[in-house]
């Protein structure tokens, strides 16, 4: 795990020692990547982790190399990222963010164990994953996962408080596109309690406007209500995504990950796109095909695209 003492990092630590992501039987080795100035807090983060005893926790490793890091990994969560700071441009953000990214593909092509998954949870979370891949050209690309889970289980949220139902029964809730302002979630092919979502909630003004809005532009809200920005609920959509990774989905369901674009419904190859998922448990998956879209809905994906397909521009030269 990289930025292994920031917030999100805090929030995860726990519950993987726990055995909440992996399982119950599964003892897992903790191998923690920080910043040099960082590492004191680690080495606070560790003294809690060794404090609750967690019985599958074997070892926890603490560095600031990530060739240490990554050695004999089976899952990378990358989750430390430079943070937009005042006056930059996005482009700028992304050749920081290149610095950081590029060095971690390599240390996963380096050292990492033969079966390594990675998530980039790291904003811009899409192209943070495409930087990384493109430096580690022997790791397939379907084993490099971006998280678009925070947006899906935000969108499945408001869907569920608008239709007065428990959010277990909004499913099949896609996020097309970037993880960013741009991005579509999509009401109309979801399902609340088996039927579809727009015609149970049956109000297109909402669905077409203050719900979009409001998943686009969740996390800006948190950070003005709260001062911070998510960390608790960016924790567990990463859980949420490496479960359905090693665990499957519910068949007839699928989840919404960030990955590598083979062509499916018309993006470009190689961008890190957010498509609705289905996965197995032996670890394999693929876009989930025949989903229909509006034209607004199809315009709106043009768009996500667009935006990724500029910050692949702006890159190029870090990949």
């Amino acid at each position: 795990m990289t930025g292994a003492a920031g917030q999100v990092s805090y929030s995860l630590l726990f519950r993987i020692a726990a055995g909440e992501v992996f399982g119950a039987n599964t003892p897992v080795v903790l191998r923690l990547l920080e910043i040099e100035p960082a590492m004191k807090a680690l080495e606070g983060v560790a003294m809690e982790l060794d404090d609750c005893a967690f019985p599958l926790l074997s070892d926890i490793v603490l560095t600031s190399s990530p060739a240490e890091a990554f050695a004999g990994a089976n899952w990378g969560l990358l989750v430390g990222a430079s943070p937009r700071k005042a006056g930059m441009e996005r482009g700028d953000l992304l050749a920081a963010n290149g610095g950081i990214f590029g060095p971690l593909g390599k240390a996963i092509q380096a050292g990492a164990a033969s079966d390594i998954r990675s998530l980039v949870v790291g904003n811009p979370c899409n192209t943070n994953a495409l930087i990384a891949a493109a430096h580690a050209p022997d790791i397939p690309a379907d084993r490099w996962f971006a998280m678009t889970r925070l947006d899906e289980n935000r969108a499945k949220a408001q869907l569920a408080k608008k239709a007065g139902v428990p959010v277990a029964q909004v499913t099949n809730l896609a996020i097309w596109g970037n993880h960013s302002a741009t991005q579509y979630p999509d009401a109309y092919n979801a399902r609340i309690a088996g039927k579809p979502a727009a015609e149970v909630i049956n109000d297109p003004s909402w669905t077409d406007g203050p719900f979009i809005e409001t998943v686009q532009k969740r996390g800006a809200a948190i950070i003005e209500a709260r001062g911070l920005s998510s960390a608790a609920s960016a924790a567990n959509a990463a859980i949420d995504s490496v479960r359905s990774v090693v665990n499957g989905t519910a068949a007839g369901d699928w989840t919404s990950l960030g990955v590598v674009s083979k062509g499916e419904y018309g993006i470009p190859e190689g961008l890190v796109f957010g498509y609705p998922v289905e996965t197995s448990a032996d670890g394999g998956w693929h876009v989930t095909e025949g989903i229909e879209h509006s034209p607004a809905a199809q315009e709106r994906i043009r768009k996500t695209t667009e935006e990724l397909v500029q910050e692949r521009d702006l890159v190029k030269h870090l990949l």
